[in-house]
């Protein structure tokens, strides 16, 4: 691990960019219909409630990531195998990331330009960042939060003022019931983006204050949440239901139709902006997950020599990992995700258990050898 400490502030802000990242892109609780934004805001409590206990694991291993401690609790044959697996889990969604933005760029302006050199150009940037270390990655999310609100609010009130919005698009409430909304949650809302905060569990131990950790991290989550709920209740009024659906990029079709005094309109490259700084934060935050995780778990001295070699990996996933923007999303929101996303995210319960055990033992026997002694 780098010698580096990152503050409670920086961690908060590289939550709000991580959460944001591609959720606003590809759009949130489709299922669910008229009730998308009801599914993200109980996805955002499950991920707060996933958080605390991804925290409460941190804390029996704070000074470890995550690929470090798993085979001290599972053992070191199996610790190991589960620790690639969440090396392969955090190359897997830094490609869909990575795809999901080049795709959006493609659709956005740039129509000509092969899929290649817009993912290329923009994992050198992210390759550049990362090897220059995550303390830069946290300072320069410091910096550029200021730039996401100063977007985001104006925006947002644009859209009031173009008359765009109506609520009547959101009723009835319900009106399939409860089931729709709870399948969104099960099956899509507490995996992404919320559950994928398991890549933190990589970068906690830089924090210089891990007694705040517990309450910035929730703090973030309930933040975007609110935000990401939102921005589906915006675009559910705008759009309508149908369009909503139909939409490959909802929140851009939302922006698009800004028209405020006849000469106030396409704002959509501050959407662009804004996006971009999202999916950046979010696939270099995974991508340094695995170079820390890779190094820890194989010994090498440096991770700055895995750079290049991963950052080719992930570009070429990228590409490879659908033929077609619809396949790509078919393959992100089908049965064969959740699978994926399941066992990464939920096997820290698991571990915490674990831990929790092993403490208990540890002081039983510690116990009897002082009454012993």
């Amino acid at each position: 691990m780098e010698n580096i400490k990152i503050s409670t502030k920086q961690l908060f802000f590289l939550i709000i960019f991580f959460e944001h990242g591609s959720a606003l892109v590809v759009g949130l609780g489709g299922g669910a219909d008229r009730d998308a934004w009801i599914a993200v805001l109980l996805g955002m409590f499950s991920g707060i409630c996933l958080f605390f206990l991804y925290d409460r694991l941190h804390k029996y291993y704070p000074d470890e990531p995550l690929t470090s401690y798993v085979p001290k609790i599972l053992g070191s044959f199996l610790g190991r195998i589960v620790s690639v697996m969440y090396l392969v889990y955090f190359i897997y969604i830094s490609a869909r990331v990575l795809r999901d933005f080049g795709e959006f760029l493609i659709a956005f302006s740039y129509v000509d330009t092969p899929l290649f050199i817009i993912s290329m150009l923009m994992m050198i940037t992210m390759v550049y960042a990362v090897y220059k270390g995550f303390e830069v990655i946290a300072r320069t999310g410091e910096l550029f939060f200021s730039l996401l609100y100063f977007l985001a609010i104006p925006g947002f009130i644009l859209i009031i003022a173009s008359g765009l919005v109506d609520l009547s698009n959101l009723k009835p409430i319900l009106e399939n019931g409860w089931k729709p909304v709870l399948k969104t949650l099960v099956t899509s809302t507490i995996y992404f983006p919320f559950g994928e905060m398991v890549v933190f569990l990589m970068l906690l131990p830089y924090l210089n204050d891990k007694s705040k950790s517990t309450i910035t991290g929730i703090l973030a989550i309930l933040l975007s949440g609110i935000n990401l709920t939102l921005t589906m209740v915006i675009n559910l009024s705008v759009l309508g239901l149908d369009l909503f659906e139909r939409s490959q990029f909802p929140l851009l079709g939302t922006i698009q139709r800004i028209e405020v005094a006849d000469f106030l309109e396409r704002l959509d490259v501050f959407f662009m902006v804004y996006l971009i700084l999202g999916g950046f934060f979010k696939i270099s935050i995974f991508f340094y997950a695995v170079l820390i995780g890779t190094a820890e778990l194989f010994k090498f001295k440096d991770y700055k020599k895995l750079t290049y070699p991963f950052g080719i990996l992930i570009l070429l996933l990228s590409m490879s990992i659908a033929s077609s923007y619809p396949e790509h999303i078919k393959e992100g929101t089908g049965h064969n995700i959740i699978m994926i996303h399941i066992v990464p995210q939920m096997l820290p319960l698991l571990l915490l258990v674990i831990a929790y055990i092993q403490k208990k033992i540890r002081k039983n026997k510690e116990h009897k050898s002082t009454r012993l002694s």
